[in-house]
Formats: structure tokens, sequence, C-alpha cells
């Protein structure tokens, strides 16, 4: 296996968090300071909004004047009518980190999806495809159907997801069904991970709450100011499938509703506010308990590199 095919044994540093939190920003500090120490970085995006040329306000990617700092990869590389999913994001992702140590570069993941981070630092569970009419007889299940059948099938994961979330309930169900083993079996067997194949800096941003909930208001004035609305119009005009990742971005519905004429342009506003502020939330919730506890938190919005930046360099 050649080096661009295998992170192997390079430094990977890691900023996380919720939307807004600042990560971009960091990345670029940390960037900077290798640079000043003669280490090149490459920043790569980890987050599942960027990864679409269409959005590139909406998903508040880098602009170019901070992608010409330093090298950037995988953001703006999938196409809205194409879905880029964690198995997508993670072979590119690792393909990209192999390539940076491979010219003595350190890699450095940025964004906020945790299932895109999760997939390529601990791998994939290797469940067989899904059989149509098994997929087609369980999506037709309401949700009180498909729960009472998941509780007999497999408890286990029933007893680990909410009751009223139908596509994960639907997604163990088939599982069970059509491989006959559970959603569990599969999980414990993941491969292509590469947490083993890397010196791993990881940092996850957790400001004060509502300094992050201004921040994300006012981030999604500033789309609107800067352009956002010409970019779902370019959405709706290439009549996407709805359920496209990309038409699913926060802000898309709201703003088609406006163009539609089916709300005001100040309900639309407050709409697209507050559902930033909801995904962030979630996100925060997640990154707070779910990565691996030695990942270090920072509590604050007052970010330091130093670490991180100590972590990489001792490597």
């Amino acid at each position: 296996m050649s080096k661009t095919d295998s992170p192997v044994g390079g430094p990977l540093g890691l900023i996380a968090g919720p939307t807004a939190s600042g990560k971009s920003g960091l990345a670029l500090k940390l960037a900077d300071a290798l640079a000043q120490r003669g280490k090149k970085a490459v920043i790569v995006n980890a987050d599942s909004m960027q990864v679409y040329r269409d959005i590139p306000i909406l998903s508040a990617a880098p602009e170019p004047g901070e992608m010409a700092r330093h090298l950037h990869k995988l953001y703006l590389a999938w196409d809205g009518s194409e879905t880029c999913s964690a198995a997508d994001w993670a072979a590119r992702a690792k393909s990209e980190i192999g390539a940076a140590h491979a010219a003595n570069a350190v890699p450095i993941l940025v964004g906020g999806t945790g299932l895109y981070m999760r997939t390529l630092l601990d791998g994939i569970a290797p469940i067989p495809p899904i059989d149509p009419d098994i997929r087609a007889e369980v999506r037709a299940l309401d949700q009180t159907e498909a729960r009472s059948a998941l509780e007999s099938e497999d408890a286990e994961a029933a007893a680990r997801l909410a009751p009223a979330d139908r596509a994960r309930t639907a997604r163990a169900l088939e599982i069970v069904r059509s491989t006959g083993r559970t959603q569990t079996h599969w999980q414990a067997r993941k491969e292509g991970g590469i947490a083993d194949q890397v010196s791993l800096n990881a940092a996850i941003l957790l400001p004060d709450r509502e300094w992050l909930y201004d921040r994300c208001e006012r981030r999604f004035e500033l789309m609107l100011e800067a352009g956002a609305v010409a970019e779902v119009e370019a959405l709706l005009a290439r009549e996407l499938e709805p359920s496209l990742p990309v038409m699913r971005a926060i802000g898309v519905a709201e703003i088609a509703a406006w163009i539609d004429g089916e709300t005001t342009r100040e309900e639309m506003t407050a709409a697209g506010k507050q559902a930033t502020r909801n995904y962030a939330k979630r996100q925060y919730t997640w990154f707070r308990n779910q990565p691996p506890a030695d990942w270090e938190r920072f509590e604050s919005q007052n970010f330091s590199i130093d670490s991180l930046l100590e972590g990489i360099l001792r490597e």
C-alpha cells in the first residue's frame, strides 16, 4: 500500500464543534503557527454541508481568501445532485490525509459532522446490502408498528433508540430482517478506520451557549446579505430531488418558502435563525457527550491552539 493510500504514523489535527463556534478560524491559526515553524498544513473539511459546491454561503464554507492562505481539501467538492455519504467522505478524507503525510504536511480535520469523523476514525460496519423488498416493507410501516416490531426483533436497538426516531428505527429493523443479525452485531465489526494509524490531536470547541447562539443568529443575517437567497434560487431552478442532502441544508427550506411567497421575509429570517440555533444545540450536546474523553474540550470562546500545536510538534 502506498503512502497516499495509508496515513500510517503521521500526526492528525482535529478541530470539532457546533456551527458558528469558530472552528475554521482556529484551524487557520493552527496552520499559520505550523507554517511559522516550517511545517506545511492541509485543512480537510469534515462538515457534511460544506462538501457541496452549490451552497458555499449557506454552509459557511471558508471564503476564497481564507482558502488561499493554506491548502484546503474536500470543500465544495461534490455537486448538489449527488449524495456524499459518510463512507464516501471518509474514503476521500483518508486519501487526502495520506497525501498530506506523503508531502510531509500536517492534515487538520475541521468540521461539525460527528458521523463523518467517527466513520473515518472507527471505520464502517460491513452491513450487506438491504433486500429491496424488505426495505419497502419496513418503510411502509407506521412508527408504532415499526417500534413494536423492533422491540420484538432487536430489543437492544429498541432500548437504545428514542421511540419517535422513525429513521433509525426503520434502519435497525431492516438490518435485522434482511441480514438475520442485529445492528449491534455489525457495528462491533467495523472496518477501515484509521484511529490506530495516526497520532490524533483533537480539540472540541464548546463555547458559552448564549455567545454561540448570538453568533448563529448574526451568521444567518450575514448569509442573507452575502447572497444566500441567490444560492437557493439556483438550487430551486435545478429542480433537484427534495430528499437530497443539499436541499435539506439549514436555510434552504426557510428561504424557499419566502421565495414562493409562503412567508414574509421577517418570518423567514426568524425561522432560519431558529433552525440554526436548534442545529447548534444538537451538535453541542453530541460533541459534549459522544467523543472520547481524551479529546480536549474548550468550554470558553477564548480558544488557544497551544496544546494542539505542542501535541502535533511532538510527533
